[in-house]
C-alpha cells in the first residue's frame, strides 16, 4: 500500500502561546495539500491550545513516562498527553537518550506504554560521527533499534499504522549538514529489511520510515526521491509555517512519490 508522506514538525523546547498563530498557519495551509500527512509535535504545554483550534493537522507529544502514574515530579504519562489531545509521542530522540541518559530498554517501555494508551510512535534512532566514522553506523543503528521497538510478540495488530520510524543521525540535528542521499538510502534500506525482519513483510513493508537531521525546504525534494523515504521529522524548520510548509509542498510533489 501507497502510504501519504508524512511530515512531523518537533518543536523541542521553543513556544509559548504567542506560536499559536503560527500553528493555525501551518493547519490551514495543510488543508490545501491533502496528499501529505502533516503533524506537530509542540511542547507539553501547548499540546491542547493546539489540539482545541486544529482542523487538518494532527498533534503529538515530544517524550512521554513509561509507568501510568506514580511518584514521578515533572514527568507526563502517555495517558495524560493523550488526555490533553496527543495523537502520537516523539521517543528514543537521540537528545532524550544523550541529555537524559535514555536506555533502549527505557526507550521501549516508552512505547509500550505510549501503544497501551491509544497513541502512535515515532520512534527515533541514528548514530553519532564517532560511530559513523568507525564504519559501526549500520551495526549500531539495528542494535538501537531493534532494541527499542516493540518486540513482535507485544507489537499492536496495526503495526503500520501506530509504529513509524525516525532515522535521524545525531551528526545532522541542527548542524545544517543533511546526510547524503547515498547514507540516507543505505540506512533506511537496513531499516526497512530489519521492520520486514520483526513484523513480516505486509507490516513492516508498510511501516513509514522519515529522515531527520538539517531537513529544509532547499533540499527536501532530493531527499524525499530517496527510496524508503516516507516522511521528514523536521526541528528547526519546523517553527515557522514558511518553512515548514516549504517542505511539506515538496513532499507532496507527484515526481516524488
Amino acid at each position: 500500500m501507497t502510504r501519504r508522506p508524512y511530515i512531523v514538525g518537533n518543536w523541542k523546547m521553543h513556544g509559548t502561546r504567542a506560536m499559536l498563530s503560527e500553528a493555525r498557519a501551518i493547519d490551514r495551509a495543510a488543508q490545501r495539500h491533502m496528499k501529505v500527512e502533516v503533524a506537530l509535535a509542540p511542547p507539553f504545554t501547548l499540546i491542547h491550545p493546539i489540539h482545541r483550534e486544529a482542523e487538518q493537522i494532527s498533534v503529538g507529544a515530544q517524550d512521554c513516562h513509561h509507568a501510568d502514574g506514580g511518584a514521578f515530579t515533572g514527568d507526563i504519562s502517555a495517558a495524560m498527553v493523550a488526555d490533553a489531545g496527543a495523537k502520537f509521542v516523539i521517543l528514543g530522540h537521540s537528545e532524550r537518550r544523550q541529555g537524559h541518559g535514555e536506555s533502549d530498554a527505557l526507550v521501549r517501555a516508552k512505547a509500550t506504554a505510549a501503544l497501551g494508551a491509544g497513541l502512535r510512535i515515532i520512534m527515533c534512532c541514528g548514530e553519532s560521527a564517532q560511530t559513523r566514522d568507525s564504519g559501526k553506523a549500520v551495526a549500531f543503528v539495528k542494535k538501537q533499534l531493534k532494541a527499542s521497538l516493540p518486540a513482535p510478540a507485544d507489537a499492536p495488530a496495526d503495526i503500520a499504522e501506530r509504529i513509524t520510524v525516525a532515522y535521524e543521525p545525531i551528526w545532522a540535528i541542527g548542524t545544517g549538514n543533511a546526510a547524503t542521499t547515498d547514507d540516507i538510502a543505505e540506512m533506511h534500506s537496513v531499516i526497512r529489511k530489519l521492520l520486514v525482519s520483526l513484523y513480516g513483510a505486509e507490516q513492516g513493508g508498510d511501516v513509514r520510515i522519515l529522515y531527520g537531521g538539517s531537513v529544509k525546504p532547499e533540499n527536501a525534494a532530493e531527499i524525499f526521491a530517496v527510496p524508503d523515504v516516507g516522511g521528514a521529522l523536521v526541528g528547526g524548520a519546523s517553527l515557522t509555517a514558511d518553512s515548514f510548509m516549504g517542505i511539506v509542498l515538496a513532499a507532496g510533489e507527484p515526481s516524488d512519490h
